[in-house]
């Protein structure tokens, strides 16, 4: 599949508005995602709404509780309650904590949290990305827009590279039933939550990475052996000297790639050298800057695995402003086959994620959470496959 800007006009690119709780840098995840949960229990039990012609057995109607019960209950008076649930960095921690806990106990919603509160549904999914302008989550995008697309869903992006406040930004759409489900590209959330907290949230998926601590269903490929097969290809074309630019260090994905390089080299008799390993960041300025480190040990590298598509193609571009010919002086590969690699001169070799599948099957995953299906927990693992182009050969 190519990275392609078409299909997107159903994705929203998450923007930061004047919503409730967005300023509330200081309010208390945890109390949030208590309140989303009561508000689901309450919609849970609240009474079926009568068919036409059918008699309602009771005139007596639940009254919502209001500010001033909550002013009543943490004795405090209804200013300082809108103060410490919209503005809690202007109240103290102690009158924060006994308003939200009486918020809690009298089951206080705030009107915008409670907008949403008698629609069943948002027909909206959030999809966290770790970084929106890395070309590789386009098409796992597109795999889980179309899909969604396909059962009258819309797609909510949240990016979580630049975005200030995102924590609350986050919550805000939970709390206040903006949306249906999640879809996480990353190996965290973008809250602080613990393992019992998450069972009141809407339904979430993972999808590229994998995170067993989340305990959620995950569709991804087996990294590990898709770097020790990249390795191996590197190997059987006799090359001993292979350098290997990492992603980061707390990123799941690149320490199972990782030990798929050191693996490899470890089966071939060949020592693990640490100076031959840098990280990078996924861009292409990392991939240069790891290159010019690996190119300046003693005995350089003659060949590199990289992390990814991108830092190759950084690492590519370094390599030739040094006057090194790819491959005859430097064998590269990637990760990803992204579109650019293909096109890139030479074109770069590259393991093969089925990325539009990827996206497709953990939104389909979702759909069947959200539809109440008993959806296990763990690895759903996706064929990969080496892609050979000419950024390799053999040493002479």
């Amino acid at each position: 599949m190519k990275d392609s800007p078409h299909d997107a006009r159903r994705i929203v690119k998450l923007k930061i508005h004047h919503t409730f709780y967005e300023n509330s840098v200081t309010a208390s995840t945890h109390y949030l995602i208590k309140m989303f949960s009561m508000s689901v229990t309450r919609d849970r039990s609240a009474p079926a709404v009568p068919r036409r012609g059918e008699r309602v057995k009771s005139n007596k109607q639940v009254t919502a509780a209001t500010m001033k019960d909550v002013a009543l209950k943490a004795k405090v008076s209804t200013a300082t309650v809108s103060r410490a649930l919209m503005n809690p960095d202007k109240v103290s921690q102690s009158t924060r904590s006994r308003v939200e806990q009486a918020a809690l106990e009298v089951g206080y919603f705030p009107q915008s949290m409670g907008r949403n509160v008698k629609r069943n549904e948002s027909r909206t999914i959030l999809v966290i990305v770790p970084d929106i302008c890395d070309p590789f989550f386009s098409e796992i995008i597109r795999g889980i827009e179309v899909t969604a697309a396909e059962q009258g869903y819309l797609v909510l992006i949240g990016d979580c590279a630049h975005q200030n406040q995102k924590e609350k930004t986050f919550l805000n759409l939970i709390i206040t039933k903006q949306i249906d489900g999640m879809v996480l590209l990353s190996s965290r959330l973008p809250f602080d939550a613990s393992v019992e907290e998450q069972r009141n949230l809407p339904p979430m998926v993972m999808s590229n990475e994998f995170a067993p601590e989340l305990e959620l269903p995950t569709e991804h490929i087996d990294n590990l052996t898709a770097a020790f097969n990249a390795m191996n290809y590197l190997l059987d074309l006799g090359h001993k000297r292979i350098g290997c630019i990492a992603g980061p260090e707390d990123m799941p994905l690149c320490h199972y790639r990782l030990q798929g390089y050191v693996q490899a080299l470890r089966r071939s008799g060949i020592v693990v050298d640490p100076h031959y390993i840098a990280r990078g960041d996924f861009t292409f300025e990392a991939g240069a800057n790891a290159l010019k480190q690996l190119l300046e040990q003693p005995l350089p590298p003659t060949a590199v695995f990289c992390h990814s598509d991108v830092m190759a193609l950084g690492a590519l571009s370094w390599a030739k402003r040094q006057g090194l010919k790819v491959p005859d002086d430097l064998s590269i590969i990637g990760f990803d086959n992204i579109a650019l690699a293909e096109f890139c001169d030479p074109p770069l070799t590259t393991v093969a994620q089925p990325r539009f599948d990827i996206g497709r099957e953990a939104m389909l995953l979702l759909l069947d959470q959200m539809q109440g299906q008993n959806v296990s927990s763990g690895s759903r693992l996706m064929d990969c496959e080496l892609i050979i182009r000419g950024s390799t050969r053999a040493l002479p």
